[in-house]
């Protein structure tokens, strides 16, 4: 009998560091390319993109980057595109309303899902306020928008990434929208802890990665990621609790204390704790059927 398949996911850039933090975070399409290519040969299935302005590295939800990025992973590899409509907290994504306070600009965010090549996108459902870089940026993504961002997706044949930072997002956001039908099983939930620049998210302990898996709806294929030093126990324990993984700069700039960490680093001991537990990488194909994707053409 073969061993368990478990999808593991780069996520390269995310939408909130910069190079001044880590020179090892890719940011423009062609470093994010040759990382995420790296990572595929090493074992990743699934690349968690985030798109940055060529002019100063800030976030971006422009389809022509996300194209251009794509594109240029696609021509090496079948690894698995989910492109984010989250985009990040600087940049394009941001305007300040009158009353003082900044907000994600949703009209950014539906541009992530116009560019070529997109087989998932990520899928915040809920409102949140952000902490970050002495603003506090809200993320209102109401039922009127998360449904906007679910029908644009099934029409352009995308599957939704639903993201989570809670139990309320769980029990109450995503299985709202699973109720009005804006998805089809499998449901792929991704679980995030540790994220501390966002109010309402909750910090990573066994006892609430487990509360949170319990209270997963039917039919749901579970991804976990984690901020920081909590991204490694946290990814072990979602392994052995039957869930697929998330590693990468996006999440976590350290490989240990005081040691800046490399994307391909952190995929290969993914890969070893994986193996380890008795499990196999997914391969690109086999992630495409564990989470209802179409075949790539």
């Amino acid at each position: 009998m073969s061993n368990p398949k478990v999808i593991i996911t780069i996520a390269p850039t995310g939408g909130m560091a910069g190079k001044k933090q880590s020179p090892h975070l890719p940011t423009q399409p062609k470093e994010i390319a040759e990382d995420v290519i790296r990572c595929f040969n090493a074992g990743a299935s699934v690349a968690a993109l985030h798109a940055r302005r060529a002019s100063d590295d800030e976030a971006t939800c422009d389809p022509v980057v996300y194209e251009e990025m794509n594109s240029l992973i696609r021509a090496k590899s079948d690894i698995v595109l989910n492109n984010s409509t989250g985009g990040g907290v600087n940049g394009d994504m941001v305007h300040q309303l009158n009353n003082g306070l900044w907000e994600i600009n949703f009209e950014q965010r539906l541009k992530g899902m116009e560019a070529a090549g997109a087989e998932m996108c990520t899928l915040d459902c809920q409102t949140i306020c952000a902490s970050f870089g002495g603003k506090e940026i809200l993320v209102p993504t109401t039922p009127k928008r998360t449904r906007e961002l679910a029908e644009k997706m099934k029409a352009r044949g995308i599957k939704p990434e639903w993201e989570v930072f809670s139990l309320e997002d769980i029990v109450q956001d995503v299985a709202r929208a699973i109720e009005q039908e804006l998805d089809e099983p499998p449901y792929f939930v991704n679980i995030v802890l540790g994220v501390n620049a966002f109010q309402g998210a909750l910090p990573y302990t066994p006892k609430i990665l487990q509360l949170m898996v319990e209270h997963l709806p039917k039919n749901t294929v579970f991804n976990v990621s984690a901020i920081g030093n909590a991204q490694l126990p946290a990814t072990t324990q979602a392994l052995l609790l039957g869930g697929h993984v998330r590693v990468g700069l996006e999440d976590n700039l350290y490989y240990k204390q005081g040691e800046l960490a490399t994307n391909i680093q952190l995929i290969e001991r993914m890969v070893r704790i994986a193996r380890e537990l008795g499990f196999e990488p997914a391969t690109p194909t086999e992630a495409r059927e564990i989470m209802g994707l179409r075949p790539l053409k």
